[in-house]
């Protein structure tokens, strides 16, 4: 996986730019503000078919600009794929794969395994389930295109039976035939979305709990445990015990929509009880063990995006982490960062080929 070639229009705030990528390592640098993480985005973007810091479409438009235009070229397999993104105000967003549009952007997905570690991962830790959800489903999605669509499928019938709720409420009446249609929508698709879950985290955690030893001092004891209510009951007995708060609340409050993730150390939360290094290490080690898997099961070197994670490290633990991804052999590597000096003396001591963009 090798991304030879990125072009870009009006994305953010970078107005028009193109770049070619020949070294294995390519660092961005300059100031805060300047784009380096939108450059990181738009790869990001390329291979999710979605901006990583911002979802929404239309925001990623230059300010007072119509459109954007993201394009990389790719060496895939030994063979150059040319990748597509664009979005028009009033339009829906176009991803083309060699000039052919997806029926699907979810179709794209998988195409170009990416790894993303950014300071924006804390909230792995600091946020809500929905955040560590989205974890799980993004690596899983990467290799896994049924999932993606029973967990997409899933959503609707949630949406749709949230929506229903919500008019029972508003309207006083009551419909149990069309709900059970809904209910059974989301019975037949919630099980195999928990097996598979259940089946990833069972391969994850020991690739996990290997990388956070290799990484840290090994004195701290590290887990994480999956959390499901699908664990103790079938989603249809889950939904029927839950009618009546359902109606009350006008939501589904059941499901595996409801997942978690907990993650400890010393056997208590790591957000309550872990120091910033001891959860940075958590979450580099995640990423880490998220490189192995996909690269287990694609076949295929991820490319890594390492967006702004040296602030405040001194130049040994910068050093150090740039090398735990060297020495993996990676297929390629984006780093953005303030301090030239520092990501220099770092890259010092790799055995990589690399190339530095200076942004003014």
């Amino acid at each position: 996986m090798f991304l030879k070639q990125l072009t870009l229009t009006h994305y953010k705030n970078i107005e028009a730019s193109q770049f070619s990528f020949q070294a294995p390592i390519n660092c961005f640098i300059g100031n805060n503000g300047i784009g380096k993480s939108n450059i990181l985005d738009s790869i990001y973007h390329l291979a999710f078919t979605k901006s990583y810091f911002n979802p929404s479409g239309v925001q990623n438009i230059q300010f007072e600009k119509d459109f954007f235009l993201i394009e990389g070229k790719f060496l895939i397999n030994g063979k150059e794929e040319k990748i597509n993104c664009s979005l028009k105000k009033g339009q829906k967003k176009t991803i083309k794969r060699n000039a052919k549009v997806y029926s699907k952007n979810s179709e794209h997905v998988g195409l170009i395994p990416l790894v993303i570690i950014s300071p924006a991962d804390r909230n792995l830790i600091v946020e809500g389930s929905s955040t560590r959800r989205k974890f799980i489903d993004g690596v899983i999605g990467q290799t896994d295109k049924t999932y993606l669509k029973n967990l997409s499928d899933y959503n609707k019938a949630l949406a749709q039976r949230n929506a229903l709720l919500k008019f029972f409420a508003q309207n006083r009446t009551f419909d149990g035939d069309t709900l059970a249609i809904y209910n059974h929508q989301m019975s037949e698709l919630a099980h195999p979305i928990h097996e598979k879950r259940k089946a990833f985290m069972k391969v994850f955690i020991p690739i996990f709990l290997k990388r956070y030893l290799s990484i840290s001092s090994g004195v701290e004891e590290v887990n994480v445990q999956y959390t499901s209510q699908l664990s103790v009951n079938k989603m249809s007995d889950l939904m029927d015990l839950s009618l009546e708060k359902d109606k009350i609340l006008q939501f589904t409050s059941v499901g595996i929509h409801k997942d978690d993730l907990d993650l400890q150390i010393s056997e208590m939360p790591i957000k309550k009880f872990g120091s910033q290094g001891q959860q940075k290490t958590f979450l580099i080690a995640l990423k880490l063990a998220q490189f192995d898997f996909i690269k287990e099961k694609s076949g295929i070197n991820p490319i890594v995006l390492l967006d702004d994670i040296f602030d405040k490290l001194d130049q040994e633990r910068v050093t150090q982490t740039i090398q735990l991804f060297d020495n993996d052999s990676l297929g390629q590597i984006f780093i953005s960062d303030t301090h030239e000096d520092r990501i220099k003396a770092a890259l010092k001591m790799s055995s990589s080929a690399y190339e530095i963009f200076n942004l003014t």
